[in-house]
């Protein structure tokens, strides 16, 4: 199991902070790398030719290396919703199907469907959180409903930002096949934690941002798309997306074909010399510890959590419905925002998402953030 990374990061002994699912730190060499891009952008007379190159192509490995990728199949964007946009208006979705969403699922993979739907002719349709917080087999009855429209898409979350509930993207995607369907997926909470690989998964596109489990910075995101979807019209128009738009030639459009890849849909102005490095040292340092030994200590410690508050009168997922990385605590008449600032005042750092405690470690938590956390828990709910 991968040991406690605490002492690659800056954070005090006394900040218990388990809240990565809504943003997390930053290692001291990504804030060491961001420093010194902030002091290359004041002399940018000593950034080489070749330095944006390297820069994207860095990015784009680092990003295809977590979901088994090829390079070329993956696009540089700046955001979830610049995914999403990009997906719409590459695929076509059939008159008179439908589009699987998840109830309350975050607000990207959902609302650019509503916004398309009567004037594409599909129906948007809702997945509901199901009680026993079975997300996969409500997704599965969803697929097959009988007498229901045929799937035209499934554009889902492989994990449910505020419950943590776990969606097996394998058998979504087995019954999508089955249908003729199309499969977008955010991995915004599980890129890096849970292992996904695109070559045998076959989805038509994945997309995740580096600012949350990825230890990245703000507005860098990846957007995987698999290659039978690669000859769409981009969302922006730039001259990176074309075979032969140089300023360094005679003629500035020599062919303004697109190129035969997923760069075709990387965004505008993608030059971003400061966070684009920042970015690819989070990615590169999880793919160097792998998904399996990631996941393995994540679901440790929340484990070791769902243990300790088991006898205070919470209620949460079955662990084989959640995330491992992911805990969700609930209780009758909804958890109040007081308790939530009670543990801030602690120093212990997690979220009110919909009416839960959402718990969020990340690999530099230890057992003595997650013992604290219990305690100042059991403390306060049994006053």
């Amino acid at each position: 199991m991968l040991p406690s990374q605490r002492h690659l990061f800056d954070i005090p002994r006394e900040v218990c902070y388990l809240n990565s699912a809504s943003y997390s730190p930053l290692p001291l060499k990504t804030l060491d790398a961001g420093r010194a891009a902030v002091g290359r952008k004041g002399q940018p007379w000593t950034i080489d030719a070749g330095f944006a190159g390297r820069q994207h192509e860095r990015a784009r490995s680092a990003a295809a290396r977590l979901i088994n990728a090829d390079p070329d199949d993956v696009a540089l964007i700046p955001a979830i919703s610049y995914g999403i946009a990009t997906v719409a208006k590459a695929l076509s979705i059939p008159r008179g199907s439908r589009v699987v969403v998840l109830e309350n699922d975050h607000s990207s993979p959902v609302l650019e469907w509503h916004a398309r739907a009567e004037a594409q002719g599909f129906v948007v349709d809702t997945v509901r959180q199901p009680a026993d917080g079975d997300w996969t087999s409500a997704v599965l009855a969803t697929i097959e409903r009988p007498g229901a429209p045929p799937v035209g898409l499934a554009s889902i979350s492989s994990v449910h930002w505020s419950d943590g509930g776990l969606i097996d993207v394998d058998k979504v995607q087995a019954a999508l096949r089955r249908h003729g369907s199309m499969f977008v997926i955010d991995a915004t909470q599980s890129a890096g934690v849970i292992a996904m690989d695109v070559t045998e998964l076959d989805p038509d596109a994945v997309i995740f941002p580096t600012y949350k489990w990825l230890i990245g910075p703000y507005g860098r995101a990846s957007l995987y798309v698999a290659k039978r979807r690669q000859n769409g019209v981009p969302l922006e128009q730039t001259s990176a997306g074309r075979r032969d738009v140089n300023s360094e030639k005679p003629v500035y459009f020599g062919d303004l074909g697109y190129v035969d890849n997923a760069r075709r849909y990387d965004m505008g102005e993608r030059d971003h010399f400061i966070t684009l490095e920042m970015a690819s040292i989070g990615m590169e340092m999880m793919a160097e510890w792998g998904a399996i030994a990631v996941s393995a200590r994540l679901a440790m410690l929340t484990e070791r959590i769902a243990d300790g508050v088991r006898d205070l009168g919470l209620n949460l997922l079955a662990r084989s419905l959640r995330a491992p990385h992911i805990l969700s605590l609930g209780m009758t008449g909804g958890i109040p925002k007081e308790l939530i600032a009670q543990l801030a005042a602690e120093n212990i750092h997690v979220a009110l998402r919909l009416g839960r405690i959402r718990i969020s470690p990340h690999v530099f938590n230890d057992e003595a953030d997650v013992d604290r956390l219990v305690a100042v828990l059991t403390k306060a709910l049994r006053g």
